[in-house]
């Protein structure tokens, strides 16, 4: 029963103190929403405050959305030509934004920025408009940067004006230096007897590559330049990086590229070197056959230096083969297509070539003659002047250099007339023939025939020469003089030399060279019957014969 009593009264002393409570605050009211006072923050792109930004616009803070707004204002006020008409507000279906050439949004005033400040939207989309557009017309006015600008542009296009001119200066003196020493920097290029480039020729080449060297350095300073001119002006400045970029991507890529080949480039490097010192022990086996301090039987020297080239060639082909894989770009299909495309053309175009070549290898080992030999190809008379895989040059007593297909040369008949006169004792036999009628005794031909060809220049007395009855003709004898001789490139003149000592001889020996002709006048009333069957009481036909010369 106490309990229930204490409780009561406590209840009793809580109610008492709130309707206390109550009566000393009974004019204090619950605050309304659209009074609370919410912090601005200001937009100051030129340090004085334009206006707030008071809300948030979804994760993006009012803090943020000022500073934002700020910079969009600087950067149109960095516009070397601002237009104040082209700023202007666009009404949108959640906000009013205000914007530079329909293109740049300043802002975006919302219904939220207008509640903080108890006014509509368009009051303060068209109050902000004002002031921006103020401020910048202010700041354009009294702190322009355009005269600086322009300042800034002329001094820096001055200078590379001045750096064009001292490089192409400092061009023109290495080239005044160059020339004017050109005897000890430019003596030729040689490789072995070979003279590929005489030293003028090298000097015009160098100033060439001197010349492009200058003008691509020229064209480097002024494209460099380009974007620290870019940079001035703001609506020029984004340039900059997009020149930049353009010298930048592609040397990025190539020095990439170059830092990724260096293992296949190092990899291509090493086959090379294994290749180029077995080629120089293999070149010292056939230098040693040439010179025959090697023999191999059946295998001749002169066999050693076409051998060794036809398997350096094989040698470069294989290497070729291994190093294509690890070229840059060798498995892409623009390369493979390019690889194809020339190997057509070069079978296509080298029929003839490769025909030539074929014949040249063979004909090599065929050894029908060598360099020097004098020889008979066809019509054409000479002595051989070079091998090459392709031709044969002939140059023939005349002096006429003429060339000679090598596969001409394989279907055609050679005649070699240095091969035995070289290497046997008695030389080549040369002959010519006259024709004498039978009045004449044959043993008076013989011994001036023979006197003849002791007498020639250029033949052998040992052995003798010898005279041959080559045919027996209806009015004369074929006679012809053999004789040897050790010369066989001096023919032409030999053979003349014979002609003449055979006509001083002949002369001497009082035998007129001629060869005899006959005609027979008959009776059209004869015949050629034999007279043993004619009629007895018939006579024999008559000739009359005359020796007409």
């Amino acid at each position: 029963m106490k309990i229930k009593v204490l409780k009561l009264l406590a209840l009793f002393l809580v109610l008492f103190s709130c309707s206390v409570v109550l009566g000393q605050n009974k004019n204090l009211k619950i605050p309304d929403s659209s009074t609370v006072k919410i912090k601005g923050y200001p937009v100051n792109p030129f340090k004085d405050t334009l206006f707030y930004v008071y809300n948030n616009v979804g994760s993006f803070p009012a803090k943020e959305r000022a500073e934002y707004i700020s910079s969009k204002i600087k950067r149109l006020y960095n516009e070397s030509f601002f237009e104040k008409d082209s700023l202007k507000v666009i009404p949108s279906d959640v906000s009013s934004d205000i914007v530079y050439k329909n293109d740049l949004v300043l802002m975006s005033v919302l219904e939220s920025d207008a509640k903080a400040e108890n006014q509509t939207v368009s009051f303060i989309a068209n109050r902000n408009l004002k002031m921006i557009k103020s401020a910048i017309i202010y700041q354009n006015e009294n702190y322009s940067q355009l005269p600086k600008r322009f300042g800034y542009t002329a001094l820096l296009v001055l200078i590379i004006g001045l750096i064009l001119f001292l490089v192409g200066k400092v061009f023109n003196i290495i080239k005044k230096y160059i020339v004017k020493n050109k005897e000890k920097y430019f003596k030729g290029v040689n490789y072995n007897t070979v003279k590929i480039l005489s030293p003028d020729k090298q000097l015009f080449i160098f100033l060439r590559f001197f010349a492009f060297v200058k003008l691509v350095t020229l064209i480097l300073i002024v494209y460099l330049s380009l974007p620290i001119l870019f940079s001035i002006f703001p609506a020029t400045k984004e340039y900059t990086t997009t020149l930049l970029r353009w010298i930048l991507t592609p040397a990025k890529s190539a020095l990439m590229g170059f830092v990724g080949f260096l293992p296949s480039l190092f990899t291509i490097i090493v086959i090379i070197v294994i290749f180029k010192y077995s080629l120089k022990v293999i070149k010292f086996f056939f230098d040693e056959i040439k010179l025959e301090n090697i023999k191999i039987d059946g295998f001749y020297s002169d066999w050693a230096l076409p051998t060794f080239n036809v398997i350096r060639l094989l040698m470069y082909a294989f290497m070729l083969v291994i190093i294509f894989p690890y070229l840059p770009g060798s498995d892409s299909p623009i390369f493979k297509g390019v690889s194809v495309f020339v190997g057509v053309l070069f079978s296509l175009g080298s029929s003839n070539a490769i025909a030539n070549m074929v014949a040249g290898l063979v004909i090599t080992y065929m050894r029908p003659f060598k360099i020097g030999d004098y020889i008979k190809i066809g019509d054409v008379s000479g002595e051989v002047v070079e091998k090459t895989a392709l031709v044969t040059r002939i140059r023939t007593p005349k002096f006429e250099d003429i060339t000679i297909p090598n596969a001409t040369v394989l279907s055609s008949t050679s005649t070699n007339y240095s091969a035995n006169a070289k290497h046997s004792n008695n030389g080549l036999l040369i002959h010519t023939t006259v024709t004498i009628g039978y009045d004449v005794p044959w043993k008076d031909i013989y011994a001036a025939l023979i006197e003849a060809a002791l007498n020639t220049e250029m033949t052998e007395k040992e052995p003798k020469p010898f005279v041959l009855q080559t045919s027996l003709d209806d009015f004369y004898v074929s006679y012809q003089i053999n004789v040897y001789t050790k010369e066989p490139t001096k023919q032409p003149r030999i053979y003349s030399s014979l002609h003449q000592n055979i006509q001083d001889s002949f002369n001497r020996a009082s035998i007129e060279i001629m060869s005899p002709h006959y005609n027979a006048l008959r009776d059209g009333n004869t015949t050629t019957i034999p007279p043993n069957y004619l009629k007895e009481d018939y006579e024999a036909p008559t000739f009359n014969l005359k020796n007409k010369s």
